[in-house]
């Protein structure tokens, strides 16, 4: 239980009707015991917290009993209304104000036989009745602001931790979708690369130089699940740079297939140094994909790559001479043109996805029979 300004209130209300009531004698001291037990009643009750009806009852009794003993204990009402308007919905208050109001007026005539005391009680009690009515309002407003206000605190509370959820789960999800890309880009591709390696070494002439190149692809496969791991940029990119990554998926690309590859930089090639490393991430993921449709389903002889940049960005374009597709709308997926070929492919959505997310646009440019050309440009 705390002590607010409402329980100052009232105490300072009764100690000054009892300071009357002794002041002016024969004051009642049995009577000023009363009023102070009404006091202690009010605090039992917020302490314990017991039936209302009860504590309205008690209070009552005591008050009235004093204002018999005392009519200057009338005054202690503007104490007992400020509790009773608390304890009580509004009417009722009103109800139970206007009796203890207004039946010490009959009680003084009772005690005294005569109308002196009630000619000085009926001020006094039009006085209180209005005081009462207006602050009990006031109560109750107040009251009701302050249910409302907790009720808006615990549905902003339930709004915030739901935002908080849904934060978490959209957050999940998009790391879940950053990870199946850098996944798909990376660990997929060179997996599929060991594969089609091994596959390829039936000639015992060939079958070391192609054992070589299944372990040169798994030691990078390593590097990069580590990278991921460790969540830093590839691992090309880690430890040569773009330009120096660029090549080297080029000639894996031709010493693994035979394809003919040509790698165009811009002049100097030190223009892309200074590129932010998560662009050059997606310039790097985006090749990577597209070498690998080039070996999955190109049957292409050769391949071009160019990165050139402008004055506000950085442009990818690699061109092959394979057999093409048909070209996917925006987020859909691809429809390969290659006898054998699966009927639709996610790389080249996924592609699209990562290219549109680093602000970039991603165009691609394939029909069957003409080859492919797949421009990806990064501001």
């Amino acid at each position: 239980m705390t002590f607010g300004l409402w329980d100052a209130l009232h105490v300072a209300v009764v100690g000054s009707v009892v300071g009357f009531m002794l002041a002016d004698p024969p004051g009642s001291v049995l009577a000023c015991v009363l009023v102070v037990a009404c006091l202690g009643w009010y605090l039992v009750f917020r302490l314990v917290q017991f039936a209302t009806p009860l504590f309205v009852a008690v209070l009552a009794l005591l008050h009235l009993t004093a204002v018999w003993l005392d009519h200057t204990a009338a005054f202690a009402l503007f104490a007992w209304a400020a509790m009773l308007f608390a304890a009580l919905p509004l009417r009722p208050a009103i109800a139970v104000v206007a009796v203890l109001d207004l039946v010490p007026v009959p009680l003084a005539y009772l005690r005294d036989g005569t109308l002196t005391r009630v000619h000085g009680l009926i001020p006094l009690t039009v006085l209180g009745l209005a005081f009462a009515i207006v602050s009990g309002t006031y109560i109750d407003r107040l009251a009701d602001q302050n249910e409302e206000r907790a009720a808006m605190i615990a549905e902003l509370s339930a709004s915030r931790a739901e935002v908080a959820r849904l934060s978490h789960e959209a957050g999940v999800l998009t790391e879940r979708a950053r990870l199946a890309a850098e996944i798909h880009d990376t660990l997929a591709q060179g997996f599929t690369s060991i594969i089609a390696l091994a596959q390829a070494a039936t000639d015992p002439a060939q079958t070391a130089r192609r054992l070589e190149q299944v372990v040169g692809t798994a030691r990078d496969n390593l590097a990069e699940a580590r990278a991921l791991v460790a969540a830093l940029s590839p691992a090309d990119l880690h430890t040569a740079g773009l330009v120096a990554a660029v090549r080297r998926q080029l000639s894996r690309l031709a010493a693994e297939t035979g394809i003919r590859t040509a790698c165009h930089l811009p002049s100097p090639a030190g223009a892309l140094i200074d590129l932010p490393t998560a662009r050059q991430v997606v310039l790097l993921r985006s090749l990577q994909e597209a070498l690998t449709n080039v070996r999955k389903h190109a049957g292409a002889t050769t391949v071009d790559v160019w990165l050139t940049t402008t004055g506000t960005s950085v442009v990818l374009t690699v061109t092959d001479d394979g057999a093409g597709f048909t070209a996917p709308s925006s987020g859909s997926a691809v429809a390969f043109s290659v006898p054998g070929a699966p009927a639709a492919g996610y790389g080249l959505a996924g592609m699209r996805a990562r290219v549109e997310d680093a602000g970039g646009t991603c165009t691609i440019e394939s029909r069957p029979g003409a080859g492919t050309t797949i421009t990806v440009e990064l501001a």
